[in-house]
């Protein structure tokens, strides 16, 4: 079994293996995001850029799922926040959707945020994403919380949108 960034056996799944994305990962992981997050268009704009991938990277970690040809599929966003862990930013290649890399992705997630201590891990979803709720209730996930959407870029004028936030112990 290949090894990940951090010299363990990496996880395999949909004839994918997820490791811990590097710096040289970034364009791929901003296209692949912006690719999945189109369907979001309630928002101006890329969903990321440089600027905010790189800010991202300093503070969290990006776990990327790529082919046997090194095709980066899927990546997700996780950052330890006390005894929490957190995800977001779950992005699938839209031809790649339905293989198993999004649950994959969020179970190496947890994982690693377990490994590192992380007694429960959250994810805000998007009130005007609500058909995302079904899939974080099959890994688990119920609703605690909501509260103040602080959009990274531009909403389209009109538009309200909250954070649903969903939580699991781990």
């Amino acid at each position: 079994m290949p090894m990940d960034a951090l010299g363990k056996r990496s996880r395999q799944s949909a004839d994918a293996r997820i490791r811990v994305a590097a710096a040289d990962d970034a364009s791929a992981i901003i296209a692949l995001t912006n690719a999945a997050f189109a369907i979001e268009t309630f928002m101006v704009g890329p969903r990321t850029d440089e600027e905010l991938l790189a800010a991202q990277m300093q503070k969290g970690t990006f776990l990327v799922a790529q082919d046997a040809a090194g095709h980066i599929l899927a990546s997700i966003y996780i950052e330890r926040q006390g005894e929490r862990g957190y995800f977001g930013m779950l992005a699938v290649d839209p031809a790649q959707q339905g293989r198993g890399l999004g649950r994959a992705l969020v179970r190496a997630a947890e994982d690693r945020c377990r490994q590192q201590g992380s007694k429960a891990m959250d994810i805000a979803v998007l009130s005007l994403r609500p058909e995302l709720l079904p899939f974080y209730y099959k890994l688990g996930y119920v609703e605690t919380a909501t509260e103040e959407f602080h959009p990274s870029r531009p909403m389209k004028a009109g538009v309200e949108c909250h954070c649903i936030i969903m939580s699991k112990a781990l």
